[in-house]
């Protein structure tokens, strides 16, 4: 049986390349791709099978790149995974943590570890992501320096871990969505079990928004994200993301999108999901 082809984007060690082994452990190759715009074309021309992206971090907030090119292609989303995002400082095999000097990492990785790096006074060097950080580093050879990036990325470039969980707010999840061609079927998994992504927009005008929330109120679906993004050509004007609990199939859902249409002039299912269940208690340090 071939090997489930999945795209991210990134380098070997990605925290992107995490979250699909996380969701698909087995029979699977990981697809490294430039930038997200990449994902999804490997995916729409068929040449991986599916694509893994953030869409949101429960430090930073929406990826709203991703937002746009879900709108803009054709993919429909099969699953979701929660990552916890767990920042490892690598240094060279041999090198002590006494004799870090500098650390390269992403600007992100940097700032959600800024109070433990100054407690180290070390100098901050931004680099494109937290990855290709720990492959410069190996390529470098520099016995001073060290990376932010994950406890894969030491694996992949050969890297020694001096400490983990470097992050200042140990509540650091990211949420991936998994896009394909077509939809999965979902038969036999409660609705309770899965989440719906809808997009649409509305006429501006008082109280519609109100009205369309109160699609879902009136029903009591639970509604787990709103987004809002600019509507493409239509300057103040915007359109809606929403993740609720429950399938397409479930009578409540389907009637509650019915009603959501008679007042949508743009409406579109992204897709419909396994939930994807995680523990989010933390540790105390």
């Amino acid at each position: 049986m071939s090997k489930i082809k999945i795209a991210f984007q990134g380098e070997p060690g990605a925290y992107s390349e995490a979250a699909a082994i996380g969701f698909h452990p087995y029979a699977i190759t990981t697809v490294p791709c430039h930038n997200f715009d990449d994902v999804f074309q490997a995916v729409t021309q068929g040449s991986c099978q599916r694509g893994i992206l953030p869409i949101e971090n429960s430090l930073a907030g929406s990826i709203h790149r991703n937002y746009d090119l879900l709108l803009r292609n054709d993919l429909h989303i099969i699953g979701e995974f929660h990552l916890r995002v767990s920042h490892c400082l690598l240094a060279l095999p041999g090198v002590k943590l006494e004799d870090i000097r500098r650390v390269y990492s992403h600007p992100q990785a940097l700032a959600q570890c800024e109070a433990n790096l100054e407690r180290l006074g070390v100098e901050k060097i931004l680099e494109a992501d937290t990855a290709g950080s720990a492959r410069l580093l190996r390529q470098l050879d520099d016995h001073q320096a060290g990376a932010l990036a994950s406890r894969r990325a030491a694996e992949v470039y050969d890297l020694q871990i001096l400490a983990e969980n470097m992050e200042d707010n140990p509540a650091n999840f990211t949420r991936f969505l998994v896009v394909a061609n077509a939809p999965e079927e979902q038969a036999g998994r409660q609705s309770s079990s899965c989440k719906t992504s809808i997009v649409f927009s509305l006429h501006n005008r008082p109280g519609v928004l109100f009205k369309a929330l109160s699609v879902f109120a009136l029903r009591d679906i639970d509604l787990t994200k709103i987004e809002s993004r600019p509507l493409p050509g239509h300057p103040w004007e915007y359109i809606f993301y929403i993740d609720f609990a429950g399938h397409i199939n479930d009578p409540v859902c389907c009637r509650a999108l019915e009603h959501l249409q008679e007042l949508a002039p743009f409406f579109r299912i992204l897709g419909s999901y396994p939930r994807h269940q995680l523990d989010y208690q933390i540790e105390k340090r």
